[in-house]
């Protein structure tokens, strides 16, 4: 007897064989296929009914998922010829669709009509809750303007759309231009011997001898944090934050500045459409944030509280700089090497020491031993399942011995890959027409350097922190106990508060307790050394105020960028980040710095005026954690009890909801000053501005 492969019970995409060329074409039909179903689907609704609406949307949604998503997910991470050119073809298709969708109004009735029947009632809350944030959405995309302003308002959605994935286009282009070769290993002084084998590997690959620098975030930081010579260290800066920009090496080739000014205006016009003053409030009008001058509060507060920390901790550092010969002021490009410097000086402890403590294998399996504690699930690889390269590994996990999701595990940086690191949905937790629960199966993606000369790939413990940030994020999907799709999950979840769970993850990275499970070396097997161990609990809070103040440049320069729009007379977006630096920046950027042209979260990643969100999710994540501390890291009813209120969730309850449910309290900054070593921020309640209707 023979028996179905997971990659056909699953309904996996099959990345081995999948076409590109193809997909344009039956994502067409597909299309129109849904619009007719939806239009017979309405003309059966005589009375409000929820399993006669919602499920067959679903399922519809679910179809069009299962073409559009691999090649969405494939644009990310095997961006080639044609599945750029694939992409490019089906994006407009699909954006069209979701705003007809969207401006439906037979279908937004529909769920008003149900809204107010007496059907309503008796739903179960997640059912309840997707019928409100289906309504909330209507309204957003449109649906009670005139047919004019509807057209007007799809045609902004498409412009926005197609210039996202041109900063996207740019930015991969332009970062993957820019190389470096040297023949001689005298002019890479002070690089780690991992970083030099990674440059040698790379020049190999390109037929040459010697060593290649390259703009991957892996080879950007050792040569930054590393490198002796400070003209190295300047260039490969000066190339880093002026990719597709005006400036720098590649200046005007792959420049996104025209983009982001258009973005920037078509944003605050369809904010201006559906009722808002600026972009700012009608993203945060998803959120959990009331407004935008809400956001600017918190963060204003927030730097009131750290900046005189971050400003000591720059005064230190330039002190230190000095005394070492180095020069004053130091340069941008100058502050990660001598920040090494005095991190070894003052705590003994070299960020390449830790390294081999923290060998990929090794935390990956702490990572998944962590959870099982935490959460009582069981991660297993999966064999015969299709993926889009050798590297890409694909697990499930289990509870009670029963599979509650999977994921496939992309971690290693490469050609045609867009940096950084993010989860994705491939498939979403819903019952399916015949009846049948489809468990929810995640994207994660890294971008750590390879193994190299037999070795395993040995990560920063920066890096073991940002596997487990991003695996929080895919258990945030994988581990919802929500049948209705668009509440099961991260769908549905505010996304000031979808950062939570991700950031919750990396306390485990900072814990003896946790880390005795896997800082192990990798050669001989011996955990992290006590003195080593204590050395990096010391340096934790090392420069932490002006970590927090770099984040708070970025926050607020989003948030301000979209909020203090003026059409009339639009201010350059350079002279908006400038302003904000003079305000809370402690490390001054040279004035060719173009670092917004990369800023892939708010022009190409979702994050337009939401960017705060890192910092409000980490108030709510420190706070949580503080749970943790009070009861055990490990305390099996916590992690239950976590799993019960807030992880298993998803979206079907609002997240302030949420989390008083899990701490009997609203939430402040004092844990996330406290971790931090922080000043007090007397006691400042995330409830200010804090909205119950999420």
């Amino acid at each position: 007897m023979t028996f179905p492969s997971l990659q056909d019970v699953l309904l996996l995409p099959d990345f081995a064989s999948m076409d590109p060329t193809g997909l344009a074409a039956k994502l067409d039909k597909k299309l129109i296929n849904n619009q007719q179903a939806i239009e017979q689907l309405l003309k059966n609704q005589d009375t409000p009914n929820y399993n006669r609406l919602v499920p067959a949307l679903e399922q519809l949604g679910d179809e069009v998922d299962q073409l559009w998503g691999p090649l969405s997910h494939l644009h990310g991470v095997s961006n080639r010829d044609d599945i750029r050119a694939a992409f490019d073809e089906c994006l407009p298709k699909l954006t069209a669709y979701a705003t007809q969708m969207g401006q439906n109004k037979a279908l937004y009735l529909a769920f008003v009509d149900l809204l107010k029947s007496d059907d309503f009632n008796q739903l179960s809350q997640p059912k309840q809750q997707f019928v409100k944030l289906q309504i909330r959405d209507f309204k957003l995309a449109g649906v009670a303007l005139n047919p004019q302003k509807q057209k007007e308002y799809g045609q902004l959605k498409q412009q926005m759309a197609e210039l996202s994935t041109r900063f996207s286009n740019h930015l991969m282009d332009a970062t993957e231009a820019w190389s470096k070769h040297i023949k001689n290993s005298k002019h890479l002084l002070g690089l780690p011997e991992s970083a030099l084998q990674q440059a040698q590997e790379t020049a190999k690959s390109k037929g040459l001898d010697g060593y290649l620098l390259k703009l991957d975030f892996s080879c950007y930081h050792s040569v930054m944090t590393f490198a002796e010579k400070s003209d190295l260290r300047q260039e490969i800066y000066q190339a880093f934050n002026t990719r597709a920009s005006d400036q720098g090496p590649y200046g005007g080739q792959f420049d996104n500045t025209q983009v982001m000014q258009e973005l920037i205006g078509l944003r605050h016009k369809v904010a201006n459409l559906v009722g808002f003053d600026h972009y700012a409030d009608y993203s945060v009008a998803t959120k959990m944030a009331d407004s935008g001058r809400a956001v600017e509060m918190f963060l204003s507060d927030l730097a009131k509280g750290c900046k005189p920390q971050a400003e000591a901790d720059m005064q230190q550092l330039q002190k230190f700089a000095t005394e070492s010969g180095g020069p004053t002021p130091m340069a941008a490009w100058d502050v990660a090497y001598y920040s090494e410097k005095l991190r070894q000086n003052r705590y003994h402890l070299s960020q390449e020491e830790l390294k081999p403590y923290f060998a990929l294998p090794q935390v990956q399996a702490g990572l998944f031993d962590v959870v099982k504690r935490i959460y009582g699930i069981e991660v297993t690889p999966c064999t015969g399942v299709s993926t889009w390269h050798q590297d890409v590994g694909f697990y499930k996990v289990a509870h009670a011995g029963k599979a509650i999701g999977y994921f496939y595990f992309d971690l290693y940086a490469r050609e045609h890959k867009r940096g950084g690191a993010w989860m994705d949905e491939c498939r979403n937790r819903q019952f399916k027409a015949n009846g049948e629960l489809q468990l929810p199966v995640a994207y994660l993606v890294c971008n750590f350097a390879p193994p190299l000369g037999g070795k395993p790939a040995l990560l920063t413990h920066g890096e073991a922190t940002t596997l487990f940030h991003e695996f929080g994020h895919g258990l945030h999907h994988m581990m919802t106990n929500i049948d209705v799709a668009g509440v099961a999950g991260i769908n549905g979840v505010a996304w000031d508060a979808v950062e939570l769970p991700s950031q919750l993850l990396e306390n485990w990275c900072w814990q003896e307790e946790s880390l005795r499970l896997f800082a192990k070396h990798y050669q001989t097997g011996n955990g992290l050394p006590e003195d080593l161990l204590q050395k990096m609990l010391a340096a934790k809070n090392f420069q932490a105020g002006m970590f927090v103040m770099r984040q708070l440049e970025f926050a607020l320069f989003d948030l301000r960028l979209h909020m203090n729009y003026n059409p009339v007379a639009p201010q350059p977006i350079q002279s908006v980040l400038n302003a904000v630096r003079k305000e809370v920046a402690v490390v001054k950027a040279p004035e060719w710095n173009r670092f917004q042209h990369g800023f892939a979260h708010i022009f190409a990643g979702g994050y337009a005026s939401g960017y705060y969100s890192y910092l409000w999710a980490e108030v709510l994540a420190a706070d949580v954690f503080s749970r943790f501390e009070d009861e055990g890291i490990f305390n099996p009813n916590t992690g239950a009890a976590l799993w019960l209120d807030i992880t298993g969730q998803g979206g079907s309850r609002d997240a302030m909801a949420l989390f008083t449910k899990f701490m009997g309290r609203e939430p402040s900054v004092d844990a996330l000053m406290r971790n931090k070593g922080l000043a007090h921020a007397d006691n400042q309640k995330l409830s200010q501005g804090a909205s119950d209707e999420g």
